[in-house]
Order: structure tokens, then C-alpha cells, then sequence
């Protein structure tokens, strides 16, 4: 493989990689009760559904934050990067999982790519706040996201952690 090519895949994984951490956090961490206080929408449908929880939530904002502050101390990253990007992944997986209530869909059940990329383009999003990625840096991170989601959620399900395989 090229080196740069190398380089820019691992720049790229550098850069997602407080969001990665603050999506897979909830897995490990969460448990308790639903963020949404298992309240309704207007259209009778969970607003987010019982697997979204409060500590969850939390805990993957200060395990994105603590690694954006060691890519601070070791990369010269900004500061506010782990926190706004953690913030960024976890609110775009509620906002994905707002949709799938709206489609009728349970939790736990699958949205292809939708499942792989929400957190992933909040993470995005967010960061322009503080770095925005280079061009070859956010298509790496959008390549790359799908196949490793699917291998670490095939992994947590055997560790147990999780329900299903995806």
C-alpha cells in the first residue's frame, strides 16, 4: 500500500476516533433509564426508544472526551475537538434513532448504512465547529466506518454486550 495513502487512513482514524469511542461507550457503560423517559411523540411512537439512556449518553460524552484530550496532549488537536465530536456522534445517533421510531422501526432493528454512518456524520458535523476534516479525511472515515461498525457490534454480541450481531 502507498504510504500516503497509509498516512491518510491512519490521520483518518485519528480524527473519528473520539466519536468511535463515544458511539461504542453507551454499549459498555449504558443501561438505566431512557433518555426519553419513555415518553411518547405526537405520532404515539417512542421519541427515541428504551436502549437511548441517560447514562449512556453521558458516559460515551466523557469517553470521547478524555480521548479528544489525549489526541490533544499527544497530536496538538484542539482542546474543545473530543468533546464537540463525542457530542456530535451521540447526537446524531439519537437523531437516527428518532427517525427509525418514525419509520415504525424497534430498537435493535437495522437501518443499512443508516446504522453505521449516523453517529459518524454528527461526529462530522460537529467537528467543523472546531477542525474540519480535509476532503480525503471524511471519505476515508465514510468508507471505513461501515465494515469496522459491523465488525466491532459483531464483537460486542459475542462478548454478550450486545443483542445482535449489528
Amino acid at each position: 500500500m502507498n504510504k500516503l495513502i497509509l498516512e491518510t487512513i491512519i490521520e483518518a482514524l485519528k480524527f473519528i476516533f473520539p466519536a468511535y469511542c463515544a458511539n461504542a461507550a453507551p454499549v459498555i457503560f449504558g443501561g438505566g433509564k431512557p433518555l426519553d423517559r419513555g415518553k411518547k411523540f405526537v405520532d404515539g411512537k417512542p421519541i427515541f426508544g428504551e436502549n437511548k439512556t441517560l447514562r449512556g449518553f453521558i458516559s460515551g460524552l466523557i469517553i470521547g472526551t478524555i480521548v479528544g484530550f489525549a489526541e490533544y496532549a499527544f497530536f496538538k488537536y484542539p482542546m474543545a475537538f473530543g468533546f464537540i465530536t463525542a457530542l456530535g456522534a451521540l447526537i446524531g445517533d439519537l437523531f437516527e434513532s428518532f427517525i427509525k421510531r418514525r419509520l415504525g422501526k424497534r430498537s435493535g432493528e437495522v437501518l443499512p448504512l443508516a446504522d453505521q454512518l449516523d453517529f459518524v456524520l454528527g461526529a462530522l458535523a460537529f467537528s467543523l465547529l472546531v477542525m474540519p476534516p480535509k476532503i480525503e479525511i471524511l471519505l476515508i472515515v465514510l468508507i471505513i466506518t461501515p465494515p469496522i461498525h459491523l465488525a466491532t457490534n459483531y464483537f460486542a454480541y459475542l462478548l454478550k454486550l450486545k443483542k445482535n450481531p449489528f
